[in-house]
């Protein structure tokens, strides 16, 4: 049986960044990857046009310090998203053109909104976010869903039809999947609230060049060798003095094993001996949310020639998230939308063209009757991902937190897990992707058990 110093499960950003740490510190290192490429929730695609885009993950922006610098060490560069003119918020069958920080909602509304937002701000600047379950008041936090507590804070019915459409935007799951505690923990991790929704000195500030998946492709080349691509892991028995990495095929051996798959897809390796109780537990209830992006690429970006940025919330609509995804040089029109949550999980069941026809009908709500003729739509279901179930990430329910989160990131043993679900800081996104793999790398580096 062969033998390396760590094995690394998952050869997307996580594991692939935990992979090139520890080889530059000498260890030797192997790591599987189940898929026939790497870098998982990023994926990349071309337009019949020759213009590429992304199926998964393509954002980044301010306080992403590990992801930016991990792009400017790989040689690659980004640039701005589009974020120019009016954005549109949809309600009530009635389009609001906005520039302002109203999203077009209705002075009253607005106002209301505005007092909703800052209760949660000020409550999220409590969360303690290496341990969210010690947070003062985690408990009561932690206890009630946050559609519980929006439904408490207010009773203004667009303010929570805004709500209720902000937390599947963030989390591609509805505001009762999670727990309070959750959503202001992912608050803080990603800076604000508002950093998390701006595009411009926001979280969707820019994009790589040639799209978010050459990180890892880089990082893989680097790597060489030592990246196994159709390999799919089973299980790990784990001993006093290593581990052992069963794969279809054939086992490994190692010192010790990084996990770097998402929580839902780790909980079904098979482990000898068993997984701690409370560990095994949180995998059974850390759910990837349900979304679907599609991409739908026009001749030209006719959108900025009438005053708008591209970008549209939709109280009313199943596609109730597009942003401007045009390339750089805008040789063709871009956007991106999303179906997210119940609505995935709904249009799931229709076919491809069915999707279509409703994504198209929302656009023409939106950007009128050009919008009806795209020259091509790229769609991507990333709960029908075998190796993936679900985007963006995994979430947590009422109660979880304070009953299992200290199994989040804490290893088992030889065992280390990463992936943007275990990081304190961008959880969720590529940059806490980065953070978990270098944790993990340091834990194994320091001798950590």
């Amino acid at each position: 049986m062969n033998h390396v110093d760590v094995v690394v499960i998952g050869a997307g950003l996580a594991g692939l960044s935990a992979a090139r740490r520890l080889t530059r510190e000498g260890r030797t290192v192997a790591v599987l990857e189940a898929r026939d490429r790497v870098a998982g929730r990023n994926l990349g695609a071309t337009f019949a046009n020759g213009v590429s885009v992304e199926m998964g993950g393509q954002w980044v922006g301010p306080t992403q310090d590990a992801v930016l610098a991990l792009i400017e060490e790989l040689g690659l560069q980004t640039f701005r998203s589009f974020d120019t003119g009016d954005a549109v918020t949809y309600y009530d069958g009635v389009p609001h053109r906005y520039s302002d920080e109203t999203f077009g909602l209705a002075p009253a509304e607005a106002a209301e909104a505005g007092r909703v937002w800052a209760a949660v701000t000020v409550t999220a600047e409590s969360v303690d976010l290496r341990t969210p379950w010690t947070t003062t008041g985690a408990d009561e936090l932690d206890r009630k869903t946050f559609d519980q507590w929006l439904v408490g804070e207010t009773d203004n019915a667009v303010v929570i039809r805004f709500f209720r459409l902000l937390v599947p935007a963030l989390f591609s799951a509805e505001s009762h999947e999670l727990s309070l505690l959750h959503f202001l923990f992912y608050m803080k991790s990603g800076t604000s609230l508002e950093t998390l929704v701006a595009t411009t000195g926001g979280a969707q500030e820019s994009r790589v060049v040639g799209g978010a998946h050459r990180i890892s492709e880089r990082l893989a080349a680097e790597l060489g060798t030592a990246v196994q691509l159709n390999t799919v892991v089973t299980g790990i028995t784990q001993t006093d003095d290593g581990v052992v990495v069963a794969f279809d095929g054939g086992e490994l051996s190692a010192d010790h094993a990084v996990v770097a798959l998402p929580p839902t897809l780790a909980g079904r390796l098979r482990y000898a001996p068993p997984l701690p109780a409370a560990r095994d537990a949180l995998t059974q209830q850390f759910p990837a949310g349900s979304v679907i992006k599609v991409n739908i690429a026009y001749d030209t970006p006719f959108w900025r020639a009438e005053g708008l940025s591209g970008f549209v919330m939709s109280l009313d609509d199943a596609f109730s998230v597009v942003l401007d995804n045009s390339p750089e040089d805008a040789s063709c029109g871009v956007l991106v939308g999303f179906l997210e949550g119940r609505h995935a999980r709904s249009a799931a069941e229709l076919s491809a063209a069915e999707r279509r026809e409703r994504v198209l009908a929302d656009l023409v709500k939106y950007f009128g009757a050009r919008a009806a003729e795209p020259i091509e739509v790229l769609e991507q279901d990333w709960n029908a991902e075998e190796f993936t179930r679900g985007c963006y990430g995994g979430r947590l329910g009422a109660g979880l937190w304070t009953n299992y989160g200290r199994a989040v990131s804490a290893p088992v043993g030889r065992i280390h897990w990463a992936g943007a679900e275990t990081s304190d800081v961008w959880n969720g996104y590529m940059d806490g992707a980065v953070r978990s793999g270098y944790r993990a790398a340091a834990e194994i580096l320091s001798g950590a058990r």
